[in-house]
């Protein structure tokens, strides 16, 4: 496939093209820009010094292809790209070359990412109410942290030592105000909901412990990574966790008190049978009721296999 990619430059092209040659033709003064690049090729073609045709300058010359048709050329537009690009600034951190810490906390501070993910994966293959809930009330703590960054205006520390920024805004922050959400709406759920539906022993109250400090120590590593990274002044983090935490006890209580009753209820609507959503509130570990359930229930079809078998 030829391109021709500037009507005025047809004829010379085409006389190369008949000499079997592939080409790149570049106007000078538009060669700085690299705007409305020319060519006539078949690519591809190698570089070689740049030799003169007129006011042109041909690179890239080839005389190795075989003999070409001026009648295949087509005009083709190149290079026509909007002037500014934008990244997506949620999953774009930028840290010190060559630190291997600021590295580290660049990839702790994707965890309000990644678990955002995780929700939605949660979502679409368990369906369940409590979780959806929950995801609701991360939506609506994100919804809060924007118009409180837009109400406030205050701006990030260091303007400038970051291109990827959607706003400028940087009170309070939102992976702050997000893993503080997750982390306290957890505690609540792992030392209240499952206190009232389980007796605990010393093994469960164990690995509660146990995954509470885990889930502090992220907080705490993801507010640290927004400062060490010049994302956020101490002030931002500190009220984007107080803004959170404040935002999760109150998700927790509403869905506790009265989204919770509700959930037979809307479990039993037509749209929620028609999706498969359920409602497991009632069941103390769904883990091991899943476990348990799929195994009997295995065991029982391989047992109706072994016996049609026989």
């Amino acid at each position: 496939m030829f391109h021709l990619l500037h009507q005025s430059f047809r004829a010379s092209c085409e006389d190369i093209c008949l000499r079997g040659l592939s080409i790149l033709i570049i106007p000078p003064q538009q060669c700085a820009a690299r705007i409305g690049r020319l060519a006539c090729y078949r690519g591809p073609f190698e570089r070689s010094t740049p030799l003169s045709i007129g006011q042109t300058r041909v690179w890239g010359v080839s005389p190795k292809l075989p003999r070409l048709c001026p009648g295949k050329m087509a005009l083709e537009e190149q290079c026509s790209a909007p002037p500014r690009w934008q990244a997506i600034s949620a999953t774009h951190v930028e840290f010190p070359e060559g630190d291997l810490t600021g590295r580290l906390l660049a990839y702790i501070s994707l965890l309000p990412i990644a678990i955002l993910v995780g929700f939605v994966t949660l979502i679409v293959f368990k369906r369940e109410l409590h979780t959806i809930s929950f995801f609701g009330g991360i939506l609506l703590n994100e919804g809060l942290n924007w118009l409180l960054k837009h109400i406030l205006r205050e701006p990030r520390p260091c303007a400038g030592a970051h291109t990827t920024l959607h706003t400028e805004y940087g009170m309070p922050s939102s992976h702050s105000q997000l893993i503080w959400f997750f982390v306290v709406y957890f505690f609540l759920f792992l030392y209240l909901r499952m206190h009232q539906t389980n007796n605990a022993r010393c093994v469960d109250l164990l690995w509660r412990h146990i995954l509470s400090i885990f889930l502090l120590a992220v907080a705490f590593s993801v507010s640290y990574s927004r400062v060490y990274l010049l994302y956020h002044t101490w002030s931002q983090v500190f009220y984007g966790g107080v803004a959170g935490s404040t935002m999760a006890i109150i998700w927790f209580f509403f869905t506790q008190e009265m989204l919770t009753p509700l959930f037979p209820r809307i479990a039993a609507w037509p749209v929620s049978e028609y999706f498969l959503v359920r409602d497991t509130s009632l069941i103390p570990n769904i883990l091991w009721f899943e476990y348990t359930v799929t195994r009997s229930e295995a065991r029982n079809r391989q047992r109706k296999l072994g016996t049609k078998l026989q």
